[in-house]
């Protein structure tokens, strides 16, 4: 199967190379840096033992980040990060420079991964979420280099389809050394598709051990600063927002200015940063006053939206606003992570899609800290409700950071884990 596999794969390549072209007219860099992507990367050098970590994205590189923090303090390791986007890529270089190799990762083509494999010789290869692929599994397996699935997830609607292909995904699976799942949940559909029982370690979710060390509190009051010219202007964050989403937010909006006698702000933050221009443009039309976050100055009362069209900024972003909405959420993409706001102790809304993150959703539904909401109608009375009630919107925060910092663990649990294999 994994033969038809990788010929399908070759067959595919002139699409694919069309869509990385497509994808560059919103952002440059994915046409830049294609030898990577074929696995043509310069040997790395270095006496230390080689850890190679990959997180395809900006979220998995966020939440690998006290992972990769915690790495950095082992005097005998060297790590490797790759990443598939390039805003993953921004991410890394912004957050650990040069004390880390860095570069993107091949394609899972058998000759694009064994040139990979053969110029920076890991010792241990870690796979952040669900980054798994059949060729690169096989051989990392062939050449006994360790392969960990680490803070993984599998959600009832991906174990479909990855029993769609059962003859692909179980020998890779079989195949994996060892496993760190989030959840109980997770875990027994993972045995279910293949994974060996022997291998399965619950972990945990990494994402909880977020630390808001002292630099982004600061840059969080800066923020609180520039976006309150007024005494106890209430500011709301959408963030992560998708295609699709913003307009039901802005639509939600329009309702809350009207109904309130306050002026609020809304922070709308685009999931991806092609997104920016269309956005602000998308604000305006519907008759708003806009302003850019890069522009960083501050925000007049004159100013009801500010567009987040900034990389790296959403954790302080958490903690200068009063409630969050949290996108991927009002589209059928799952969600993204609602930790961060959850760790400032922000009343959270979502939408209903919440498959990527369903126990954590679970765990804040049920300590009533998080609110699932459908369309504008609905969105709108939520934030009109915690914005209304003092008492509502700070016993909500409360109980999301409760579930934040009961939840934390999940680290020392991995990186025990880990440790196993140097």
């Amino acid at each position: 199967m994994r033969w038809l596999y990788s010929l399908l794969l070759y067959l595919l390549m002139p699409l694919l190379l069309l869509r990385l072209l497509w994808l560059a007219r919103g952002n440059p860099a994915w046409r830049q840096r294609w030898r990577e992507r074929l696995g043509a990367v310069e040997p790395v050098r270095t006496d230390r033992t080689l850890l190679w970590l990959h997180a395809a994205s900006v979220g998995e590189v966020l939440a690998a980040q006290p992972l990769i923090r915690a790495l950095e303090q082992e005097p005998n390791i060297a790590l490797l990060i790759t990443t598939t986007t390039p805003t993953g890529s921004e991410r890394v270089s912004a957050l650990f420079g040069d004390r880390v190799y860095h570069v993107y990762a091949p394609l899972d083509l058998p000759g694009a991964v064994n040139r990979f494999l053969r110029a920076v010789e890991p010792r241990l290869l870690l796979m952040m979420e669900t980054e798994l692929w059949p060729n690169l599994v096989a051989a990392c397996h062939r050449r006994e280099i360790p392969t960990l699935l680490i803070n993984g997830r599998l959600s009832e609607r991906s174990a479909r389809g990855y029993s769609r292909f059962s003859a692909l995904t179980r020998p890779m699976l079989r195949q994996l050394t060892e496993a760190g799942i989030q959840n109980r949940a997770d875990a027994e559909r993972f045995q279910e598709l293949g994974l060996r029982p022997e291998a399965t370690h619950i972990t945990g979710n990494i994402k909880f051990d977020l630390t808001l060390d002292d630099s982004v509190r600061r840059q969080a009051e800066a923020l609180r600063r520039q976006w309150r010219p007024e005494p106890g202007r209430p500011v709301w964050v959408a963030a992560s927002t998708h295609r699709g989403e913003d307009e039901v937010v802005l639509d939600a909006f329009a309702r809350v200015r009207a109904q309130m006698a306050t002026n609020p702000l809304l922070v709308l933050v685009p999931r991806h940063p092609e997104r920016f221009d269309s956005v602000v443009e998308l604000s305006r039309e519907r008759g708003f006053s806009v302003a850019r976050r890069s522009e960083d100055s501050a925000v007049g009362a004159e100013i009801s939206v500010l567009v987040g069209d900034v990389m790296g900024e959403l954790l302080a972003m958490y903690g200068a606003s009063d409630l969050a909405f949290v996108g991927g959420s009002l589209i059928p993409n799952g969600g993204h992570n609602l930790v961060e706001a959850a760790a400032w102790g922000l009343p959270l809304l979502s939408g209903p899609s919440q498959f990527n993150f369903a126990e954590v959703c679970k765990l804040l539904s049920d300590a009533g800290a998080l609110k699932t909401v459908g369309n504008a109608s609905e969105l709108s009375e939520a934030v009109i409700e915690l914005l209304d009630i003092d008492e509502l919107r700070s016993a909500r925060g409360h109980a999301a950071r409760e579930v934040a910092e009961a939840n934390r663990g999940a680290l020392e649990k991995t990186l025990n884990l880990i440790r196993r294999y140097f």
